[in-house]
């Protein structure tokens, strides 16, 4: 019998991974804004997008990174290589994508353009993006006025909804690259004319250094100039070394420093002409500029077509350390992009268990969104806070001003992030749920990245996780250790590795996370907890990380049932490595303990609680305790109260007899509680069968579930909504004499709390769907035929939980599918993704989805925690 071909991609993801070769030292690490982030704001009261527009990013030299379109970098973004255009009617080069600042956007920051991540493979042997360009003026100002006009109760305004794309006359540009070694990589850039008009369009494949001299971070400038062949500049930097750029024959070659324009930006003298931006000004206003220039930090080989109505032209280019290479863009070429392409089918071909197309589509299309998200991030928090030395000083306000507590965080390394323009710097909790997916094609990437924020030049030295650069002190929801344990489980599944190594590196580090948890954001002691925002933006009546009204404080449900949730991962770690060491039976006890604790309190009513379950209206809620005593209850029906369902795990009782010591203690602890009339968290704890520990218990369970799927609350076309669809008759409760309140918003945000760019109160969140699904399987494991409940609610179809879980999966992969009319449901009323057939099949994977019609809202690019859905159809689809 004939042997199967290897799988070379893998090949290369072992020779990373052993050290053997390092195929990730160059990959799609660009970030696509630089420009309006918090590590480029210098201002005095901290006013990002003011102090750092788009306007100034063509001018002005970044401090901490770099931007571009369908770019890449070393690891450490020493050098960078992007895609730069010009349609011969802008006013300036499309360098960089173009987007709405946060004060700009009716809902917050908003990129304005579109492209596509069409294919990446993990070590990135194999990437391609596709950028759509207009083939009429970019519509610059338009973008900015009409959506500055409309109100929060209006939609955006998006590129296609303006004349840019009318008649379907545009660019279509795509980029490829394809690795021939570790450090010799591929290029090609294919552009097209869609349409029935004739066009001019200019190419600049662009190669520059990040500005490290101008902050006293390299002695030595690097440089970039033409070597003694006509189409090869030689990049020299004095820490990376020689890397070559080998190109297609151009019209001109074009070179300019990597420095700022400060003529323009600051209105002071420049000591050279040879600035930024300065291929702006060659292009459009003077094609002699830059004539004789021969060398800088910043190249560019220029390319300009006449093109007719579908034509198609070709630009090579191959970036390697290899010179003196005879025929770089020749037979070689041509082969690695052919070997590569087939290697990546090869790759994604073990996810297809089926011959849906569409289906394989969307899941490649959604780990290339994963993939092409990495991201180099640096921040130096001592550094930011007092400045570079020998330049000007920051503001003084900055010492205790933001992030000022953070003195420890140190970051310099290649992050998955949920969106690269518009959320351009790493969430806490999103990268969590970015390691599901990406533990599929690259487990050991996502164990690194989970590890990472553990670290100490991460975590604070109190034990807290860093939320996210505009404040990292925020609180995300504590979801790290179950992120690591599916990490782990998918690794021992999927690959056969038992890498309990991994879980000790982390179990370390979360305990002291968790002892954060507990000592900062339990108010009174009790086992219920606050947590604060908890990373659901304006899910509440009020901000719920501010001042509470009367001068109260929050028990929050969801804040509650993430920490006995935390305690259930962390038991269940304990248990794993407890089977081999005796030493983490004690600690494993210790998590159940406190899991009792936390289900009594939330469940419970007391003399001095009012308890968070509503026994008539069958939900949990978060409680203001106000100073007077009194407890009111935030009756608001949203994921606030759902999140209960998330803490639960079912214990193997063969696997327990390998702990006695745990079992023992145990079983003491569930006949102490009993004896002493105390809430019972196991209701049944006899010598067979497995058991299920839940934050709630099963009649509770049932109500919650009759909730969940009643198509009039929370369950919708494109699955669980955040907010009862109940709320369309505004919730209102008077606070101290103020009246707050929340209505149902299937849609965007129409409020301006906690920034206003993501709603909480009515769509359809991935993530907490994703979550929602993990946990009714684990119910549907110990339940099993026995137990099942009526999906719809009111339908009279009795389903499984696990068929419920299936059911669930299946209308979050139908937010992405094709209907029976050509439609995706994602995509909403435009009808472009219908008929063009140059948009047919591209897919956006956006940050949530409309709680009625599905389709995607948000940042359009969010493929992070959105890339979830890869696992879905990998689990439940094919």
């Amino acid at each position: 019998m004939a042997a199967s071909n290897p799988n070379h991609e893998k090949i290369r993801l072992q020779e990373q991974y052993s050290g053997s070769k390092k195929w990730l030292k160059w990959g799609p690490y660009l970030s696509e804004r630089q420009w309006g982030t918090v590590r480029e704001d210098y201002s005095e009261l901290g006013k990002v997008w003011e102090y750092f527009p788009h306007d100034h990013a063509r001018s002005r030299v970044y401090r901490w990174g770099e931007d571009g379109i369908a770019g890449i970098s070393d690891d450490l973004c020493n050098l960078c290589f992007g895609i730069a255009m010009w349609n011969g009617k802008d006013p300036i080069l499309k360098e960089r994508l173009f987007g709405l600042s946060g004060p700009e956007g009716n809902h917050g920051e908003d990129v304005k353009e579109l492209y596509y991540y069409l294919d990446s493979t993990p070590t990135h042997s194999y990437m391609k993006h596709l950028y759509k360009y207009t083939l009429e003026p970019f519509p610059y100002q338009d973008l900015v006025q009409v959506n500055r006009q409309r109100s929060k109760d209006e939609t955006e305004f998006e590129l296609h909804d303006s004349a840019a794309f009318d008649e379907g006359c545009y660019y279509d540009v795509y980029t490829e690259y394809a690795k021939a070694d570790v450090d010799d990589i591929c290029v090609r850039i294919t552009a097209h004319v869609r349409g029935h008009k004739e066009g001019q369009l200019s190419l600049l494949p662009t190669l520059w250094f990040r500005n490290l001299w101008s902050f006293g971070l390299l002695a030595e400038k690097p440089i970039i100039r033409v070597e003694h062949a006509a189409e090869v500049v030689r990049a020299h930097h004095p820490k990376l070394g020689d890397y070559y750029l080998y190109f297609d024959p151009p019209q001109q070659l074009l070179f300019t420093e990597n420095e700022t324009n400060s003529e323009r930006i600051f209105g002071t003298p420049n000591t050279s002409p040879f600035v930024k931006d300065a291929f702006h000004r060659a292009l459009i206003q003077d094609d002699n500029f830059l004539e004789g220039n021969t060398s800088g930090t910043k190249f560019a080989p220029h390319y300009r077509f006449d093109l007719i109505p579908g034509e198609k032209v070709e630009i090579k280019l191959r970036l390697t350390r290899k010179v003196g290479l005879e025929d770089p863009l020749g037979a070689s070429y041509v082969t690695t992009f052919q070997n590569r392409i087939a290697e990546a089918d090869t790759f994604y071909g073990q996810f297809k268990k089926g011959d849906n197309v569409d289906l394989a589509n969307i899941q490649r299309q959604a780990f290339a969104g994963m993939l092409w998200s990495k991201q180099y991030y640096n921040i130096d928090i001592p550094r930011w806070l007092y400045g570079d030395p020998g330049t000007p000083p920051p503001p003084s306000s900055r010492k205790h001003g933001r992030n000022h507590h953070w003195k420890t965080l140190n970051n310099e390394d290649i992050i998955s992030m949920p969106d690269k323009w518009e959320y351009p710097w790493y969430a806490a909790w999103d990268l969590a749920f970015h390691c599901v997916p990406l533990a599929m094609v690259d487990a050991d990437f996502a164990k690194q990245q989970l590890i990472l924020f553990l670290r100490e030049w991460y975590m604070h030295p109190n034990g807290q996780l860093p939320a996210y650069e505009w404040s990292f002190g925020d609180v995300n929801p504590p979801v790290h250790a179950w992120a690591c344990l599916q990490v782990y489980k998918m690794d021992k599944a999927r690959n056969g590795h038992d890498d309990k190594v991994f879980l000790k590196r982390v179990f370390q580090k979360l305990l002291i996370n968790f002892t954060w948890w507990v000592n900062r954001k339990d108010h009174q002691g009790n086992n219920v907890f606050e947590g604060g925002f908890l990373g659901l933006d304006n899910i509440g009546v009020f901000d719920r990380s501010s001042y509470i009204p009367g001068g109260g404080y929050l028990e929050q449900a969801d804040g509650t049932a993430w920490m006995a949730m935390y305690c259930l991962n962390m038991l269940e770690m304990a248990l794993i490595l407890g089977e081999d060491d005796v030493a983490f039976e004690d600690v494993a006890t210790k998590f159940f303990e406190h899991f009792t604790y936390i289900a009594a309190s939330l469940n419970d009513i007391s003399e001095h609680w009012t308890g968070s379950w509503d026994p008539v209206e069958g939900f949990f809620y978060d409680i203001l305790a106000l100073p007077n005593g009194e407890f009111i209850p935030m009756k608001i029906r949203s994921l606030v109260g759902l999140t209960t369902l998330f803490a639960v795990m079912e214990l193997d009782r063969e696997k327990l007899k390998k702990l006695p010591n745990f079992y023992y203690r145990l079983k003491w602890f569930q006949k102490y509680r009993e004896a002493n009339q105390e809430y019972l968290v196991i209701d049944d704890l006899e010598d067979h069968g497995n058991i299920l520990l839940s934050l709630v218990p099963k009649d509770r369970l049932l109500r919650l579930l009759h909730a969940l799927f009643d198509e009039k609350e929370f369950l919708s076309k494109g699955g669980i909504r955040s907010a009862s669809k109940i709320h369309k008759n505004p919730y209102v409760v008077n606070i101290a004499g103020q009246e707050f309140g929340l209505t149902y918003e299937p849609g965007e945000s129409t409020t301006g709390l906690f920034g206003g760019n993501s709603n909480w109160r009515g769509p359809v969140w991935m993530p907490m769907n994703y979550l929602i699904g993990h946990s009714l399987r684990a119910y549907a494991q110990h339940y099993g035929e026995d137990l099942k409940v009526e999906f719809p609610t009111g339908s009279d179809h009795w389903i499984t939980l696990e068929q419920a879980a299936d059911e669930l999966s299946r209308r979050l992969v139908s937010i992405f599918q094709r209907d029976e009319l050509g439609q995706r449901p994602v995509h909403g009323e435009s009808n472009r993704y219908c008929t063009d057939p140059h948009f047919r099949d591209l897919l956006l994977f956006y940050e949530y989805f409309h709680g009625d019609t599905a389709h995607g809202l948000g940042a359009s690019h969010q493929t992070g925690w959105t890339g979830l859905v890869a696992e879905l159809i990998d689990k439940s689809m094919w």
